[in-house]
């Protein structure tokens, strides 16, 4: 099993001292999250909360993604990036491509792009983009990234997005893992048909039944002989038991919460370093 470490709502001139510590103690990867910005009125309900309220205010930290993945990783060597999740429906996929890429070769392949399909609908409304249809969007979108990171000139006439033939250099030298976040019916689905599942928030006791659902609609899409991660963030205590019983479901990997939640917000970088040596050696050695 890998280990991956959120990164959300840590403060960006800690990000690539983080990274060189996540490296150090042993973890597969590091993930960053992604707001534009945070609305001072917002109706919209945060998926992952009873009340629907966020774990967050304009005040939280929200570094953009890939140019901190582009720092962190020319401080490292080893350690793997990807976003949990990027908004990617609130960009035009040309613009998705040419960041997520050039992150790509920056890193020497050690970048994955995680997306989702986004709840704030105000942040949606302000970068004049349709809320309503982000998943189908988003959907599209995939397939213009494909078509672009493969090098060479394209074309693309779709139902959000038309261009003729046109090529983005450089191209990333390796094919780059769309990972999807979610546990709608939908964000299933849409995981499926790619590289890998983001699983945040799961009460252990149903992640048996989301990892048979994925594998179901691999077998339908064809796609159960291809490699597919299945990172997950569970709301229970590390555990290395528990963590061996999830490998045995078919879970690839487990993301360790943020600092900001297992130590709390404002912890100086001593503090998180501790934190980060505690997991290596009490989990991650041991699994």
């Amino acid at each position: 099993m890998k280990f991956w470490q959120s990164l959300s709502f840590t403060e960006t001139d800690q990000l690539v001292a983080l990274s060189k510590i996540c490296e150090e103690v042993g973890f597969h990867g590091a993930l960053v999250s992604d707001h534009v910005f945070f609305p001072e009125k917002i109706d919209s309900k945060y998926p992952y909360s009873e009340d629907g309220s966020p774990p967050f205010t304009g005040e939280t930290e929200w570094p953009e993604p890939w140019a901190a993945i582009a720092a962190m990783s020319t401080a490292t060597t080893r350690l793997r990036f990807s976003t949990a999740v990027y908004l990617a429906p609130l960009r035009h996929p040309l613009l998705v491509a040419k960041a997520v890429g050039t992150a790509a070769l920056l890193s020497g392949g050690r970048v994955a792009l995680g997306v989702g399909a986004g709840w704030i609908e105000e942040e949606f409304t302000q970068l004049g983009q349709d809320f309503h249809t982000r998943g189908r969007r988003l959907d599209e979108m995939i397939e213009v990234l494909k078509k672009v990171w493969a090098g060479g000139m394209v074309e693309h006439h779709g139902e959000f997005t038309d261009f003729d033939r046109l090529q983005m250099s450089p191209a990333p030298r390796e094919p780059i893992p769309i990972y999807v976040g979610g546990v709608s019916p939908g964000a299933l689905r849409r995981a499926a048909r790619n590289d890998g599942w983001l699983g945040a928030g799961c009460p252990p006791a149903e992640v048996p039944a989301l990892i048979e659902r994925l594998r179901s609609l691999r077998q339908e899409n064809g796609l159960e002989s291809e490699p597919f991660e299945t990172i997950v963030a569970v709301t229970a205590p590390p555990d290395v038991d528990l963590f061996r019983r999830l490998a045995d479901t078919g879970v690839t990997a487990m993301i360790s919460y943020p600092l900001a939640f297992s130590i709390g917000p404002g912890s100086s970088l001593d503090a998180k370093r501790r934190a980060l040596e505690r997991y290596g050696d009490e989990i991650i050695a041991r699994i």
